[in-house]
């Protein structure tokens, strides 16, 4: 009898990869993947043929969208891993749970608050478990400054200013995507915040209380082409001839792997991953600024761009006993159009202590290796391998998985209606 870890896949789409492959070689000893699930048959057939062809691992079954009730009583998986589209994440979480899963779900975990409650009552209707992969808790450099932060290097933290900076290839791919439809994703708040305010929640080790944000769309959109004189417009790049000299296009049949991902599988859900940045029907914000008061008391203010001239961030922490400073400069990339480990690569970090007696000092820690700053390996280790002991408590759970997005959950009703949000009146946690 195998004592490995039995998993089955709801989601074959960008992110799923990153899970499966994972299974299909480095964690083959201690995990198996038994089933795929998805609305596309020729999207799971593709993910088959690179667990064969790439990875030399078995075809595994495939069950349709409206199958996922039958492989779970056929396959009897001890987990689920979701990587469908996020509105869709609390349907096949629940349903998990319910039928006597744990479940590994990527972020957000959901993207607004009636949803999370009900994963919330899941959870305690259960007593079953939800795990979130925020890998870049993992990455060495915010495991440093956690460290500092928990050693009291700055006294107490009263406030962060958080600035992130999406470029022009990668924040331009969330317009492309389905992302762009805000009740798909809950918008770069929910979708791609979640990690930024993930991170804030274990740094200072407190809880957002108050919340307030403004947001627009004020780059990408057929508006503000128009206005700064484009003239040339397509619905979608693959064929165009208007999307040819278009830096901001993405043909599909330009790239083996987005062409077999999602161009050959559109006439089974009509999905096209290569939609104009510049068109219609785009509903998220590109320029986002947000405020938050913790329960600890501490302030937090957060910008988010997302049609940038570099990828990255700066942060800096200011205490009761100093300043820390740190800045990051990312490998910019597009989702499952090339090398997985270059998602999220570090080019550089700087982290940088100011103490408020004494000359400042550059903090050192040890590199990693990997996607998302050296994240996603340790990450990875800790789902399907042999987990170590964590002094840092990084393996984040469906309560971790709510704090981060009712933030973004939060800073969206603001937005909407120009007040400030109490995130304890989203939902109701159990104690």
């Amino acid at each position: 009898m195998s004592n490995k870890k039995t998993y089955v896949q709801v989601g074959t789409g960008g992110r799923a990869e990153f899970f499966y492959g994972a299974i299909a070689t480095t964690y083959r000893e201690t995990s198996e993947l038994l089933a795929f699930c998805d609305m596309n048959q020729t999207r799971m057939d593709y993910a088959n043929k690179l667990l064969q062809d790439k990875y030399d691992y078995p075809a595994v079954k495939t069950y349709m969208s409206d199958e996922f009730e039958r492989m779970i009583e056929e396959i009897k998986p001890q987990f689920v891993i979701v990587t469908t589209v996020d509105r869709t994440h609390h349907q096949y979480i629940i349903r998990a749970l319910e039928l006597g899963c744990d479940v590994i779900t990527e972020k957000p975990m959901t993207v607004d608050e009636e949803k999370c409650q009900e994963i919330l009552d899941a959870v305690e209707r259960t007593g079953r478990q939800v795990r979130v992969t925020f890998n870049y808790r993992y990455a060495p450099h915010h495991t440093k400054a956690r460290e500092l932060i928990e050693n009291g290097t700055i006294g107490d933290v009263t406030s962060v200013h958080f600035e992130w900076l999406l470029n022009i290839q990668h924040g331009a791919d969330y317009f492309r995507r389905w992302h762009r439809d805000k009740r798909n994703s809950g918008g770069l708040l929910v979708h791609k915040s979640t990690h930024h305010f993930d991170l804030v929640n274990f740094w200072i080790g407190s809880e957002p209380e108050t919340v307030f944000a403004m947001g627009d769309l004020l780059f990408y959109g057929r508006e503000n082409a128009e206005k700064r004189g484009v003239t040339k417009f397509y619905d979608r790049a693959t064929g165009n001839p208007n999307a040819k000299d278009d830096p901001f296009a993405l043909p599909l049949d330009d790239n083996e792997h987005l062409k077999a991902m999602y161009y050959d599988a559109e006439k089974e859900d009509g999905y096209r991953r290569d939609q104009s940045v510049f068109g219609d029907g785009i509903s998220i914000e590109d320029t986002m600024s947000v405020m938050v008061r913790y329960k600890n008391k501490a302030l937090l203010t957060y910008s988010l761009n997302a049609y940038l001239p570099w990828e990255g961030y700066r942060i800096a922490f200011n205490g009761t006993k100093g300043r820390i400073e740190m800045t990051v400069i990312e490998q910019s990339y597009v989702n499952s159009g090339g090398d997985k480990a270059l998602e999220g690569a570090v080019k550089g970090v700087s982290i940088i202590v100011f103490p408020m007696f004494g000359e400042a000092y550059k903090a050192e820690f040890e590199e990693g290796e990997g996607g998302h700053g050296g994240g996603d390996p340790v990450l990875l280790n800790d789902i399907f391998g042999i987990p170590v002991e964590d002094r840092f408590k990084r393996a984040a759970n469906h309560i971790d998985g709510a704090r981060s997005i009712l933030t973004g959950i939060a800073a969206n009703k603001s937005i909407r209606t120009g007040q400030s949000v109490k995130v304890d009146d989203l939902v109701r946690f159990y104690e």
